[in-house]
Order: structure tokens, then C-alpha cells, then sequence
């Protein structure tokens, strides 16, 4: 999309009409590190957002929101008369909706911001309504940019069905051999140990054209995998892809057939996505959902907005869970709400966040405020084993990153939840920084074995599997 704008953009207004502020943008750092005019002006340039278009993430414009550091802060004046374009909007963690809601309703409502909506799976937001009011008396009350009657749900509607496979868990060896026989075909699971269960299972049977994805592949690695899958969909070959969920936001893949894990209705509509995407097939593709083999779910609110589609599954039937309805997704998301608004009036972060929004805390607002709730750390990886020693090399001279080593870094580094002191993971990494001091506080790592990631397939591997969720 960052390569979109540039093209429609940069001809007519000049390089840094469209300014990047996200982690592979480089912008982040103190020090002069051999940079060229342009990314120092834009480093300069992100600090205020000074541009005309800026693409941020979720992360850096909402978490600066709430933020009470001047170096966060700084930039927010320029959403005044501005519009915010928010993507993917149905990943905005549930326990967060509120007090989100009620701070973009008081850009709109005082500092005369837009604020845009886009997601081919809507939440029922409006339904917040009279909880938004509690903290932004302007509430929060959307207005639908197209009109209703030119239906472009319908319009837009893509051809296939969806069969749910919910009576019974579906093994494992069950599901490799209807991959096998099926040639092409997508499978998204939950967890990243499933996907290597799943993998090693199509290993053994040989299965041609069989390609492997998750956050466990660095993000060139992963544009690798994505570029081959592409070729050989587009080129009629077969082509078997078992991935995580990161195939779903922002990938575009088209198979003609889908298998999906049970998951929250907006991940299976996304996965669904992914299927008879183009409309090349005239009689329309397959979409399987299923219960999994082990019914485990990565942590937080995943589980329970899993529960949620099966319960409505329960209510509703196979006939009426039509992914492409809005009015599925308005009673998926009131549900999900509820449930949520129960979890948490008797305990957990967002009261304690309601209670500091609504006392001026803006020390402890900012604490805990996190659309990832826990924190990170990079590891650079041997995908590239000339660019791996080379970075490595580097940093062991220098005794720590430096921007420019940083930006170089990231497209060959895996992103880990930072284990807990003792954990076996810290075994396998090398701190960054040449201080003890630092080195716990620190967020980059080298791994010190080149043969725990697999460069052919997997990824990070290890030694008992320390760092497969």
C-alpha cells in the first residue's frame, strides 16, 4: 500500500509529500548514522508528522493518544482538520473500544478531525454508544460513508460457500490427507505450534507445492514465501499454504479453496477473504471452518471471541451465519461487547483504565493503554546468511544498534513476546547491547545458533520448541 502512494503521489508532489512513521520506515533513532539527506529530513519530519499524508500504524497514532511523553505527544496537533483513515478497524481489542471511541469522537467533535472506519468486517461500534458518553459527551454515533441503497454488500458479494464443520474436532492426519487431495488450498490455524503440527504432517506425505507462514519467518522471508504462492496460483499450479493469522489482514491471495480453525467471526470473514478472491471461478469456491484437533487460542480476548461464533453458530444454524451479512456481524459484536463489559466490571486493566480516564491519571493512562499488551523484542535471524553475519559482525563492533543498523535489521528479524527472566529462549539470544546494565532492558537479540531457523520452510525452530506459541 506505502508503494501505492508513492507511485499516484511522488511524481506530482515530491518525495515527502507521503511520510512513513512505523518500524521499517527507519525513522527511529538519535544519532547521524550515515544517512542520506531525504531519510534525515524524514526522520526530522516524523517527529511532528510535517507531511501531508502520513502512514502510521494502529499502534503509534492510538497508543500516542494516550500517551504522556513529550516525545509521543508532539506530533498530535496535526490531527486537527484532518482525516484519519483507521484500516482494519476490527482488530481493535474489544476491552479498548470504549475509551478509543470516546477519543476520536472528541477529535471530531472539537478539533474538527474525520474520522474514517474501513473494514470489510464493520464492528457494531454505534452500540457503545451510551458507554462512549460516559467519557466524550458527543458520543459515538457513525455515519455510513455510501448509502445503503446502492448495496454494495451485495454488489461486492463474493462467490463462495461456507461449509461449518462443528459436530466434531477434525484430527490432524484428517486434515492433511483432504489438503493432499485437494492440491490447492489455504489452511489458517490459531497457533503457530498447530501450523508445524499441521506441516510436518504434509512433509511426511510429500505433498507437492507446500508452503509454510507465520511470524516465525522474518518479514523477508515471509515476502519469499508469498511472492512463490502467488506465481504458482497465478500460473495454475498446486499450491498448499498453512499459516497463522497473519495471512489475513492485508494479504492478497487467491484460493479456490479455504480451510480455517474456529476462530472469532471477523478472523474466519477475513480468512473467507481469501477465497474465489478475484472471482475467477464461475461456480464459486469452498470455505471449510472447523473445530480444531486441539481447541487452544493465542492469549487475551481471542477465546472468547471464539466462543462467541460458536455460540451464535449454536443459536443461528449453519443456514443463517452468512459471512457476508452485516447484521451477522452487528449481533456477533453486541455479544462480544456484552460479554466483554462483564469480564470486565469486576476485574482486569480496563477498569483500572476507565478509573485513571476518568481521574485525570494520565501517568497510569498511559501505562496501560496498549493495543499489544505485551511487550517485545526483535531477534535478528540467519535467513540471509550473508546480511546475518554482516549485521551481526556490525553490531558486535559497534556495542549497540544504530538507526541505520536498526532499519537494515528489521526485514531479517523475528518478533518475540519478551520471555520471563529464566525462560530456556534466553539460552538462544545474544544481547545487542555490549552493557549488562542494559541488557534486560533492551529490545534487540542475535540468535546465537544459525541452525535454529530454517531458511527452506519453518523459520525459528529450536530445541524443544521454547518459542512456538
Amino acid at each position: 500500500m506505502m508503494q501505492v502512494y508513492r507511485d499516484l503521489l511522488a511524481p506530482i508532489f515530491g518525495d515527502l509529500y507521503v511520510l512513513e512513521h512505523h518500524s521499517l520506515a527507519g525513522t527511529r533513532g538519535t544519532e547521524n548514522d550515515g544517512q542520506s539527506d531525504t531519510d534525515k529530513t524524514a526522520r526530522l519530519l516524523s517527529e511532528n508528522w510535517d507531511a501531508p499524508l502520513v502512514v502510521t500504524t494502529s499502534v503509534q497514532l492510538l497508543e500516542s493518544l494516550f500517551a504522556n511523553r513529550p516525545s509521543a505527544c508532539r506530533k498530535l496537533h496535526r490531527l486537527a482538520d484532518s482525516v484519519i483513515l483507521l484500516d482494519e478497524v476490527q482488530t481493535l481489542p474489544p476491552q479498548l473500544a470504549v475509551p478509543t471511541l470516546a477519543t476520536l469522537s472528541h477529535l471530531s467533535a472539537r478539533y474538527r478531525s474525520t474520522v474514517v472506519f474501513a473494514t470489510a468486517t464493520q464492528p457494531a461500534f454505534a452500540y457503545l454508544d451510551s458507554r462512549v458518553r460516559e467519557l466524550a459527551p458527543s458520543g459515538w454515533i457513525p455515519h455510513e460513508i455510501v448509502p445503503a441503497s446502492l448495496d454494495l454488500f451485495g454488489r461486492a458479494r463474493r462467490r463462495f460457500e461456507v461449509l461449518w464443520r462443528m459436530d466434531a474436532p477434525l484430527p490432524w492426519s484428517t486434515l492433511a490427507d483432504e489438503l493432499v487431495r485437494a492440491g490447492s488450498a489455504l489452511c489458517i490455524v490459531n497457533l503457530k505450534r498447530h501450523a508445524l503440527e499441521l506441516a510436518a504432517l504434509l512433509r511426511d506425505r510429500s505433498a507437492g507445492g507446500f508452503f509454510h507462514l507465520s511470524t516465525n519467518l522474518c518479514p523477508a522471508h515471509r515476502e519469499r514465501v508469498l511472492a512463490e504462492v502467488r506465481t504458482r496460483l497465478d500460473s495454475g499450479q498446486p499450491c498448499l499454504l498453512i499459516s497463522t493469522q497473519c495471512v489475513e489482514a492485508g494479504v492478497d491471495v487467491d484460493f479456490p479453496l479455504v480451510y480455517r480453525a474456529l476462530a472469532p467471526l471477523d478472523a474466519i470473514a477475513q480468512a473467507a477473504g481469501r477465497c474465489n478472491r478475484n472471482g475467477r471461478l464461475p461456480d464459486g469456491g469452498m470455505v471449510h471452518v472447523f473445530r480444531p484437533q486441539e481447541e487452544k487460542y493465542p492469549d487475551g480476548g481471542y477465546r472468547q471471541a471464539a466462543g462467541v461464533t460458536a455460540l451464535l453458530f449454536r443459536d443461528l444454524g449453519p443456514e443463517r451465519m452468512e459471512l457476508q451479512s452485516p447484521r451477522l456481524f452487528n449481533q456477533y459484536y453486541q455479544t462480544l461487547y456484552d460479554l466483554t463489559r462483564i469480564a470486565a466490571a469486576d476485574q482486569g486493566k480496563a477498569k483500572k483504565l476507565a478509573e485513571a480516564i476518568k481521574g485525570l491519571d494520565f501517568q497510569v493512562t498511559a501505562e496501560l493503554y496498549r493495543l499489544i499488551d505485551q511487550d517485545a523484542i526483535s531477534v535478528l535471524v540467519p535467513y540471509d546468511l550473508e546480511v546475518f553475519r554482516v549485521l551481526r559482525q556490525e553490531v558486535e563492533k559497534l556495542g549497540r544498534p544504530t538507526r541505520k543498523w536498526v532499519r537494515r535489521a528489521r526485514p531479517h528479524a523475528v518478533n518475540l513476546f519478551r520471555p520471563k527472566d529464566g525462560h530456556p529462549l534466553w539460552n538462544y539470544l545474544e544481547p545487542a547491547v555490549r552493557n549488562r546494565e542494559e541488557e534486560k532492558k533492551q529490545d534487540w537479540f542475535v540468535l546465537l545458533k544459525e541452525e535454529l531457523y530454517d531458511r527452506e520452510m519453518l523459520g525459528l525452530t529450536g530445541p524443544d520448541d521454547v518459542w512456538i506459541a
